[in-house]
């Protein structure tokens, strides 16, 4: 049986695509003893609300149609965001040479933030220029790895 955010974003595809828009993701998440579905989406020049207007309304016609998921959840369409998390190859692909926040489990060196520019992203592994110092770290050690906007 596929999860439901791979069938979730099987469907979400062809709709985001027409509205002009690329899936980022999508996730399925408990918060506060509710679930719910998140589909983020992106586009060159920055999402608007009526992107995100869009593809709610067409999408949740089709998840009604479909239902891929049992029980009540809240759903969701919004922009990838300039902080957005990176978990796909592609996105570390996308933001090769930007600056990224890396977040671990567990304290290295005291601290468990790190920024530089990614250099390179290799089965999970996460590699950071720091001041032209490179930093390794092995997948295992990772919480998440996100853009890291300065404003």
């Amino acid at each position: 049986m596929a999860k439901v955010t791979d069938t979730v974003a099987a469907l979400a595809a062809p709709i985001v695509e027409g509205a002009g828009c690329s899936l980022w993701d999508v996730e399925y998440v408990k918060e506060a003893g509710e679930w719910f579905l998140r589909v983020y989406i992106d586009k060159e020049g920055g999402v608007s609300i009526d992107d995100c207007e869009a593809v709610s309304r067409p999408l949740s016609d089709r998840l009604d149609e479909a239902d891929p998921i049992e029980g009540s959840y809240t759903f969701e369409v919004s922009s990838a965001g300039a902080d957005r998390v990176l978990k796909k190859p592609e996105h570390f692909a996308q933001f090769r040479g930007q600056e990224v926040e890396v977040k671990l489990y567990r304290p290295r060196e005291g601290r468990k933030e790190f920024v530089g520019l990614l250099q390179s992203w290799e089965d999970g592994n996460v590699t950071l220029d720091a001041g032209g110092t490179p930093i390794h770290f092995e997948k295992k050690e990772i919480a998440l790895v996100r853009l890291y906007p300065r404003f």
